[in-house]
C-alpha cells in the first residue's frame, strides 16, 4: 500500500491511512494518538540497528572530504549527529511502502521529505520551502561561530601561560566534578597519584573554570595557544561536502545533515580545537597525550598530528560501548592509521566490543574504572522506594522522558530526576516528580531505575535494582549495555504499566563493566621525569 507523506499544515482526512508517524514532534497536531503507528520505538530502533553498514560505508567516502573532521556525521556519532537515524527513518518507510496498510508520514524537514518523496510507493504532497530553513540555518550558524571566535580570543589572551615540555598530559573536556587540587571529572584521582601528570584541557572548557582548574599549577587551557591570526577564520568554518556526495544516494540526508551542522557554532569549535593542539604539540611536545577516547574527528587529527612528532598517545575509553556507538568504529572512516597508539578500556566487556568493531587486540588493554564507583556507595532495591530517573545528554530524549514519567505519577509512581552534569535539564518540580539530590550512588532505596543512553543503567544492574530503558516515539536512543545484558524496554505508553512488577536483572561481575583500577598499568603508561619549561604561545 502507498505511504502518504504529507506536512503538518496539509494532513489528509482521516480515512486515507490506517496509522500516521511523526518524523519529528507531533504534540501539537490533532491526531488520534490510538492510530500512531504500533510498535514505532521498537521498529525505528530495529531500522536503525539495520542501516549501520550502510551509514559507515557512507562515513568512509564522506571521511575523503577535507573538511569532514569538522563535522560529526562522517564520524557516525549518534548521539550528536542524526543522519543515521535520518537513514533509519528512510529504511522504515520503505518497509511501511511494501506493506499492506496504509501509513500517513508527517514529515516538515525539507531535506527529508525530499529524500523520501524519491522512494518507491511513496505519495508526496507539497514539499516544505528549502531556501527559507537553509538560509535561517545559516545566519544561526555564522552568528554562532562569530560568537564562539570571540569568546575563544578572549580565551586565549587571558589564559596565557608557560608550560613545561616532556611531560604526561592528559587531554580533557571541562567537567563540573573536576577541581584544581587533582580531581578530574574523566580521569578521576589519576592526577593525585601520579605527582608529575599534568592537564591540558579542551576548548570547550569555558574560561572561568579554566582559571580555576590552572590554579593547582599543573593544568593549562588549549586556548592558550591559539593564534589569534587564525581565530579570523573561526566564522567561516564549516563542514562541506563534495558534490558527488550531496547528489549520490543520500544526497538530501547529506545535504541536511551539513546544514544543521553548519547552523552550530560547533565547526569553529572543531577548527579552534584542532588548531590549538597541533601548535600546543608542537610547542610544548609532551611525551604522552592521553585523553577520553570517542574517536570523533579532532581525536583523528590529533594522533597522527602527535605520530609525526614521536608523541605517543593513550585513548581511554572512558564511559560505555554500546553495539550501535559506531564512531568507536575504524571502520567509520578512521582507519586503523588514526587509532591512538594504545586504548585502555573499563572492563573486559568493553575491550572485547572494541575488538568486534575492529580495534586491533593488540593496542588495547584493560586499566579500570577512573570515574566509577562500584558498587554504587547505598542505592539498593526498595519496592517502596522512588523510580530513579537518569535523564540522557539528548536534551529532547530527556523531555520526553520527563513527560512520560510526569503522565506515570497519576498511577501513584515517585520519580526522582537526575539531569546529565554537561547538560542540566529544567523541569518544574511537583508532587511524585522531584529533582534527585545526587547521583545514584547516594539515592538509597529505590523501585526502579529508568534510563536511556547512559552508563547509569549499567551502575544500576550492578546495585541489584530492577532497570528500565526508556525508548522514544521519534528517535534513537543508543543502547549502551553490553553484549549479553538486556533489560526490558519501555515507552511513554508502557512506562507505567512496567513499574507494577520490575523484574531484579541477573547479578553481574562488575569487574566485566568497570574493573578496578589497575595502577601499576597506569604508572607505566604515564609516570614522566620533570622537564624544562616554554611559552604556550
Amino acid at each position: 500500500m502507498p505511504v502518504l507523506l504529507r506536512t503538518r499544515r496539509a494532513l489528509p482526512p482521516v480515512d486515507a491511512y490506517d496509522f500516521w508517524a511523526s518524523i519529528g514532534s507531533h504534540g501539537d497536531m490533532p491526531l488520534d494518538p490510538g492510530r500512531r503507528a504500533p510498535g514505532l520505538a521498537f521498529a525505528l530502533e530495529d531500522a536503525f540497528t539495520a542501516i549501520t553498514e550502510d551509514w559507515l560505508a557512507l562515513a568512509r567516502e564522506l571521511s575523503g572530504d577535507p573538511s569532514a573532521s569538522l563535522a560529526h556525521a562522517p564520524a557516525c556519532a549518534a548521539n550528536v549527529s542524526d543522519l543515521g537515524q535520518m537513514m533509519a527513518w528512510a529504511r522504515l518507510v520503505a518497509s511501511w511502502a511494501a506493506g499492506t496498510s496504509r501509513v500517513l508520514i508527517i514529515c516538515d524537514d525539507p531535506w527529508m521529505y525530499r529524500h523520501l518523496s524519491q522512494m518507491p510507493g511513496v505519495l508526496a504532497g507539497r514539499a516544505p520551502r528549502l531556501r527559507g530553513s537553509g538560509s535561517r540555518l545559516w545566519l544561526r550558524g555564522f552568528a554562532a561561530r562569530t560568537a564562539a571566535t570571540l569568546r575563544f580570543v578572549r580565551a586565549a589572551v587571558h589564559l596565557r601561560t608557560t608550560v613545561p615540555k616532556d611531560q604526561s598530559y592528559i587531554l580533557v573536556y571541562g567537567h563540573p566534578k573536576a577541581s584544581a587540587d587533582g580531581l578530574d571529572g574523566y580521569f578521576g584521582d589519576l592526577m593525585r597519584w601520579l605527582p608529575d601528570l599534568r592537564r591540558v584541557l579542551h576548548v570547550d572548557c569555558g574560561r572561568e573554570l579554566a582559571e580555576k582548574l590552572s590554579g593547582d599549577g599543573r593544568s593549562v587551557s588549549l586556548h592558550a595557544f591559539g593564534s589569534l591570526l587564525f581565530a579570523a577564520r573561526l566564522p567561516f568554518a564549516k563542514w562541506r561536502p563534495s558534490r558527488k556526495h550531496r547528489e549520490g544516494r543520500f544526497g538530501w540526508l547529506v545535504r541536511r545533515a551539513a546544514a544543521r551542522e553548519g547552523g552550530s557554532g560547533q565547526a569553529a569549535a572543531i577548527c579552534w580545537q584542532i588548531h590549538c593542539q597541533s601548535r600546543f604539540l608542537k610547542r610544548a611536545r609532551p611525551r604522552i597525550v592521553a585523553w577520553p577516547w570517542e574517536n570523533h574527528g579532532w581525536e583523528r587529527r590529533l594522533v597522527p598530528a602527535a605520530r609525526t612528532r614521536k608523541i605517543a598517545t593513550i585513548g581511554y575509553q572512558h564511559s560505555v560501548v554500546g553495539a550501535l556507538m559506531l564512531n568507536y568504529s575504524p571502520h567509520s572512516g578512521a582507519g586503523p592509521d588514526k587509532l591512538p597508539d594504545r586504548i585502555v578500556c573499563n572492563g573486559e566487556a568493553t575491550r572485547r566490543r572494541l575488538i568486534r568493531f575492529g580495534v586491533p587486540a593488540q593496542r588495547l588493554s584493560i586499566g579500570g574504572a577512573l570515574r566509577y564507583t562500584t558498587p554504587p556507595r547505598s542505592c539498593h532495591h526498595d519496592d517502596n522506594g522512588p523510580v530513579f530517573v537518569a535523564l540522557p545528554f539528548d536534551a529532547e530524549i530527556a523531555r520526553q522522558m520527563v513527560a512520560a514519567c510526569r503522565t506515570a505519577t497519576s498511577h501513584g509512581w515517585a520519580f526522582l530526576l537526575k539531569d546529565h552534569p554537561m547538560t542540566p535539564f529544567n523541569f518544574r518540580p511537583e508532587p511524585g516528580l522531584e529533582r534527585s539530590p545526587g547521583p545514584l550512588g547516594d539515592a538509597g532505596g529505590l523501585r526502579a531505575v529508568l534510563y536511556a543512553a547512559t552508563a547509569v543503567g549499567q551502575e544500576a544492574i550492578l546495585a541489584g535494582i530492577p532497570t528500565l530503558r526508556y525508548l522514544p516515539d521519534d528517535r534513537v536512543a543508543i543502547d549502551v549495555l553490553p553484549e549479553g545484558i538486556e533489560v526490558a524496554s519501555v515507552t511513554y505508553e508502557t512506562l507505567a504499566e512496567a513499574l507494577v512488577r520490575p523484574s531484579i536483572p541477573t547479578p553481574l561481575d562488575p569487574s566485566s563493566l568497570f574493573g578496578p583500577v589497575d595502577r601499576n598499568l597506569w604508572k607505566a603508561i604515564l609516570g614522566t621525569p620533570s622537564g624544562d619549561s616554554c611559552p604556550a604561545a
